[in-house]
């Protein structure tokens, strides 16, 4: 029995790897559009975005993205980033297709950020093209926060688009890249400091100097 369970770990562990070395490695691209004296916004994403890599760095998003990745690996670049001083005033997030994404790491993220900067949801599309509880959540995280989190609804926004896609209804045709592309220019706007999807986060009062 023991000699069964030994057999099953190293099969396990050996096999983690492999499936993990199948789902390709980190692509990035940066932004080929500069938006202004700033740093670009930065978009991290699962395997849907790989279609779209190009298209999306050509209107002015850095992009970071690999199949199979968890909402937890790209919430490690936003943490890394942060350490690093290299976090823009605006991260986008396109994860969950793969994943189940939760509202304590959509949260997590959020206070990652911190009160100066905007976090996008981009809903996921699940396998047959219907959105699932992480849109729910990622929709329901957006009413909580509406100052500082930018929702981008994409499992709405391509309900009746079936054509945009691959047979799946997840990974992107040719209409789909291009619709993707124009979809996230939407956010471009917060791109800025200072900027946001609602009034701006409250701030302490500078002291005036002559009292």
């Amino acid at each position: 029995m023991r000699s069964a369970v030994l057999l099953l770990v190293l099969a396990l562990l050996v096999g983690a790897p492999a499936a993990h070395a199948g789902c390709g490695g980190v692509v990035t691209a940066k932004a080929q559009k500069r938006l202004g004296p700033f740093a670009n916004p930065l978009i991290i994403g699962d395997s849907v975005l790989l279609g779209a890599v190009a298209p999306v760095a050509r209107i002015g998003f850095t992009v970071n993205t690999q199949g199979c990745r968890s909402w937890s690996q790209g919430a490690a670049i936003v943490r890394k980033r942060k350490r690093n001083g290299t976090l823009p005033h605006m991260v986008a997030m396109f994860l969950g297709a793969d994943w189940e994404v939760s509202t304590a790491q959509i949260r997590e993220t959020l206070f990652r950020l911190g009160p100066k900067r905007v976090l996008v949801l981009v809903t996921p599309r699940e396998v047959g093209g219907r959105g699932g509880p992480d849109a729910q959540r990622m929709r329901d995280m957006a009413q909580e926060s509406p100052n500082r989190i930018l929702l981008l609804d994409w499992a709405r926004h391509t309900r009746d688009r079936d054509s945009w896609f691959a047979p799946d209804g997840l990974h992107l045709g040719n209409p789909g890249i291009t619709g993707l592309a124009r979809f996230l220019g939407r956010a471009l706007k917060y791109a800025a400091p200072g900027a946001f999807p609602g009034p701006p986060p409250e701030t302490e009062p500078v002291p005036d100097p002559t009292e």
